[in-house]
Formats: structure tokens, sequence, C-alpha cells
């Protein structure tokens, strides 16, 4: 039996006109994390590492400036009302809405690709060279991105919101491809040992998850990954 894809009705959504303090306070450490992985290079040494005074500081200056942010609603799902009731309706995206979100893309497009490249070029070679990867490609791909954004090119960064109901499903798609192809390979490399027969293995599994996720995400098994169909009034998540 063929799969059709698993659609949302705009008319069947719960309505909701004001977000709750929990449900604002609950966005704030995403947009925190966003912005933290942001200098690549220094969270690489985090992991790598263990970290350094430059992560204490960095995270003290993003806890700032997100608090902040949030606490006059300058966040994503930290604004006292939904912003985006219409999914098709024309209606321009605020600057924050679009900043935020180009900096959600990179943090999950930069660090998949990296990692992607580190992993092809052990199962490659049998050498590891993730530091030298990340030094030399991290802030390119970081200016592409930030270059799609300020053009609005990205899913959810363009000028208007109209096509909310289908751009969601690509974010968010992302996001439990590349979540649970991160994961994975955080657990396997601290369980299988180190030679070039697990460096391939590592590799395939990495890019399974991402194959799965993303297939799963585009017939809308996954949360959030529906498409919206116009109808009535409704709420972005």
């Amino acid at each position: 039996m063929a799969l059709s894809v698993r659609v949302e009705y705009a008319h069947q959504r719960k309505m909701r006109t004001r977000n709750t303090a929990r449900y604002r306070a609950a966005h704030w450490p995403i947009w925190i994390w966003v912005f933290f992985l942001a200098p690549g290079p220094l969270t690489f040494d985090l992991f790598a590492r263990g970290g350094s005074r430059g992560n204490l500081i960095w995270l003290g200056i993003v806890l700032l400036g997100t608090g902040i942010a949030a606490l006059f609603g300058q966040l994503p799902g930290a604004e006292p009302a939904p912003y985006i009731l219409r999914f098709t309706e024309d209606r321009p995206n605020p600057r924050y809405r679009r900043i935020c979100y180009t900096f959600a893309w990179n943090a999950l497009l930069n660090f998949a690709l990296l990692d992607l490249a580190g992993l092809a070029w052990a199962a490659g070679t049998g050498e590891w060279r993730m530091k030298q990867i990340y030094a030399h490609g991290y802030t390119p791909q970081l200016i592409v991105i930030l270059l799609l954004g300020a053009l609005g090119i990205l899913p959810r960064v363009r000028s208007s919101t109209q096509g909310e109901g289908s751009e969601r499903r690509y974010f968010y798609g992302t996001v439990w491809s590349v979540t649970a192809a991160q994961t994975v390979l955080l657990i396997l490399w601290k369980a299988l040992p180190k030679n070039h027969a697990t460096d391939m293995v590592k590799l395939a599994v990495y890019c399974g998850v991402l194959m799965g996720m993303g297939v799963l995400a585009a017939y809308g098994v996954l949360p959030r990954t529906r498409p919206i169909l116009p109808g009535e009034l409704m709420v972005a998540d």
C-alpha cells in the first residue's frame, strides 16, 4: 500500500489567543542553545575538551541577550500572544523571527554537514580531521546560511508568513532528523571502539538516521511535520 502524506486542517487546530507564562518560558532554553552554538569552533572545543572560560563568558552573553529578548516578546514562542493566526495570510515576518530562525538553521545544518564531512573523511582515509574541518569549514558555511537568511530564502525566514503552513514542516523535519542523527552518533562514539571498521559503521548509521527521519517527516509522521491546509483561524507552533 502506497504511503500518503498526512495533513492537518487549519480549522481543526485549537485556537490560542494568548501564550501562558509557562509556554513562553519553555521556549527560552531553545534559543539559548541556538545562539550558544553559534561560534562553532568554540562549541567544538566544548565537546572535545570540556569547555573553557570562553564558553562560560559566551554563555553569560547569550543568557543576558536572549533573556532580555524573551522578556520583551522578541523570541519565537516567547511572545505574549501568537503572531501567526492564519498560515496563508500574507503578513510581514518580524525581524526577530527571521534572525532567530536563521541562526536555528545554522545550528542544524552547519554542525550536521561538518560532522558528515568528518565521518566521510574518517571512513575514506582512516584518519580523523574534525578539528581542521571545523576550523576551516564552519565560518564559510555560517556566512552562506546568514546570507540565505538575509535574502529570505530559508523556510520560516522569508519576508512574509504566507507559506508558514508548509515551511514549518521543513524546519521541524530537519530538527527531528539532525537531532536524532547527532544523538545516535554520540552514543556510537562513546560505545564503539575507535577503528576504521567502526568509523564506517558510524557513517552508515548517521546517514541512515538522517534519511530515515527525513522520510518520516516528509510523510508527516513526526510531530509538527504535517502540512497545514488553508482554512479558518489557527495558531502557529
